[in-house]
């Protein structure tokens, strides 16, 4: 949008900055809380010392182990998986026309959960451990991985079969993700009931959702699989913006909207595969960061899939943050901290809808 000379009608340039504004703000912010996040737990680490041993310095072996071994893989962890289930849920939400979707309400978590679950405890693709820190030992994440892929895209077909149906409405694409929960439970169930005590508290302990799972390497499987497919979704954004106007008005633009939806969906079911694959299944964080965005800066896709994917890396960190303190040296799934927020947005969400 400009003007015959070129230059940019004041009101734009004053839309562009709040919204950059705000994103930026909570980039910030997010960078501070992430310094808290590594300075407090079981043992807590003065701010001093954890930059003195983030620049290089020489401090305190102990802390330096704690810090770089433990507090940096799950706080990275933390901030890469909120970005993955957040860009996954706004991009659901854009090419499904439904603003209650997400890996979680349709269903994707808990089939991409059956299938790793299928992969461990089925085809032997992992083991299970002697304690809590081990209790689930995935000897091959590629497998797993593969296996909750495979469940994940299986689901992703339905609910695009379902999304072509004449007058699939916001309502019963929800309905729809219950009944695809309810089979995944379902399935759950079947294995659990069919496995010794012992596979059964670790296929119960590796459903919880925890971040603090993942160390440098699943944090490398997990990030170069989520900025691919966000970077799909941020080079899609117009196509995206064309979609939210109505399918026809996107085609006369010249969008393919058919192939858009497919690889969108296809790339959603990757990220919430391989953060269930790796982490379990959290939670809402998908469902509750594009609503509360779009409050802030808008629908625009240009900048709701950024400032949605720093909104759910803040959500996930504090969440978890909140997890690791609230009843310390005891430390909480984070899915259980997201559940308590998601479950009454995603109530509120309901019933505030005309």
């Amino acid at each position: 949008m400009h003007l015959e000379d070129g230059t940019k009608p004041i009101e734009y340039k004053k839309y562009i900055a709040k919204k950059v504004g705000i994103i930026a703000g909570m980039v910030l912010f997010l960078i501070f809380f992430s310094l808290f996040a590594i300075s407090v737990g079981a043992v807590k680490i003065p701010l001093a010392d954890v930059f003195k041993t983030l620049l290089g310095g020489a401090g305190t072996g102990l802390y330096e182990r704690i810090i770089w071994n433990i507090r940096i893989p799950q706080v990275l962890t933390a901030i890469v998986a909120g970005i993955g289930l957040s860009v996954a849920g706004v991009s659901m939400q854009s090419i499904l026309k439904n603003p209650l979707a997400s890996p979680y309400t349709l269903g994707l978590s808990n089939a991409a959960a059956l299938g790793a679950a299928f992969g461990i405890l089925i085809f032997g693709f992992g083991t299970t451990g002697n304690n809590i820190t081990d209790a689930v030992i995935m000897e091959n994440p590629y497998l797993v991985t593969a296996c909750a892929f495979i469940f994940s895209m299986i689901t992703s077909g339905i609910i695009l079969v379902v999304a072509k149906v004449k007058s699939a409405t916001p309502e019963v694409m929800v309905l729809a993700g219950v009944a695809i929960n309810s089979l995944a439970a379902a399935g759950l169930m079947a294995i659990q009931y069919f496995v010794d005590d012992t596979k059964l508290a670790s296929i119960v302990f590796w459903q919880f959702g925890d971040v603090s799972r993942a160390g440098w390497n699943e944090l490398i499987i997990i990030s170069v699989v989520i900025v691919i497919c966000s970077t799909y979704f941020l080079l899609k954004r117009w196509d995206f913006n064309a979609m939210d106007a109505g399918d026809e008005t996107a085609r006369s633009l010249g969008v393919n909207v058919s192939r858009v939806r497919l690889v969108g969906m296809i790339a959603a079911s990757l990220i919430s595969a391989i953060i269930v694959s790796f982490l379990g299944v959290i939670g809402f964080v998908g469902l509750v960061c594009p609503h509360m965005m779009r409050r802030l800066i808008g629908d625009d896709q240009r900048f709701l899939i950024v400032g949605t994917a720093v909104c759910g890396a803040l959500l996930l960190l504090i969440s978890d943050t909140v997890a690791r303190t609230m009843i310390a040296p005891h430390i909480l799934p984070v899915a259980v901290i997201t559940s308590f927020l998601g479950a009454p947005v995603f109530l509120y969400l309901i019933i505030r809808r005309k």
